[in-house]
């Protein structure tokens, strides 16, 4: 197998196995939502329109190109337009991000729904002090013309809340888009509970979650954080048979 298919068939697994893990973890939409990766030649994968996330192989992975024309669709299912409409977007706009992860949970979504939004709470949630983008909702994400201003909001941030919709984070490689949505979700739920409690609130201090959130950006850039950890995750998948 030449460099480039070798390259090309990791980055398929890797893939495969977000949103099998996605699956897992209960952050999936039945057919909808998406997770796309960045090819060589300015190619892009995405899941097959009519598969669960549980469903989804590195084989049947779809390749499309930065105009959304449909290069390889071994199922020929398709893909979702919504879903090409938003990671297009960013992939374009932003070179240095290979893995563009949405998802519309619950936690998610209610928390998009809230004025105001994502609130310094947990250590999970100062990972995206400051560096948390919004978008406001515009529709089922069809109109090509959104993109333009979905890569403005996203702008340098790796985490978007999508307004009455739902989560996004992108990375340079799938491992820490993945890694990223788990925070995100988390922070999302642990907000959820402490509000239901009716308790007062006690926010984290600009100063101290500046601090933590540069920890964070430290370990990310570490091969000894989040690459171990993306592979620990990737291990989760191993008694499953022919999961990828």
């Amino acid at each position: 197998m030449s460099t480039a298919a070798s390259e090309e068939r990791e980055i398929r697994l890797d893939l495969a196995a977000a949103y099998r893990l996605i699956a897992l973890d209960g952050m999936d939409d039945g057919i909808d939502t998406h997770i796309s990766a960045r090819l060589p030649g300015e190619r892009f994968l995405l899941n097959a329109y009519g598969l669960r996330f549980a469903e989804v192989r590195a084989d049947s992975l779809v390749t499309v190109d930065a105009d959304g024309k449909v290069l390889d669709d071994p199922t020929g299912l398709g893909i979702n337009p919504a879903g090409f409409t938003i990671h297009s977007a960013l992939h374009t706009a932003r070179p240095d991000v290979n893995c563009v992860l949405h998802t519309h949970t619950v936690a998610g979504v209610a928390i998009s729904c809230l004025e105001e939004g994502l609130l310094p709470l947990n250590q999970w949630a100062l990972e995206f002090h400051d560096r948390l983008a919004y978008h406001d909702f515009e529709g089922i994400a069809l109109a090509l013309d959104e993109r333009q201003r979905l890569a403005d909001d996203l702008g340098n941030h790796s985490a978007m809340i999508l307004r009455q919709h739902g989560l996004l984070t992108c990375g340079p490689s799938v491992g820490k888009a993945f890694l990223r949505m788990r925070n995100l979700e988390r922070s999302c739920q642990a907000q959820l509970a402490a509000q239901a409690t009716g308790q007062p609130l006690r926010l984290v201090s600009p100063t101290m979650a500046e601090h933590v959130a540069q920890q964070y950006e430290n370990w990310a850039a570490s091969s000894a954080g989040s690459d171990r950890a993306w592979l620990a995750e990737r291990r989760r998948l191993d008694g499953a048979g022919d999961v990828l």
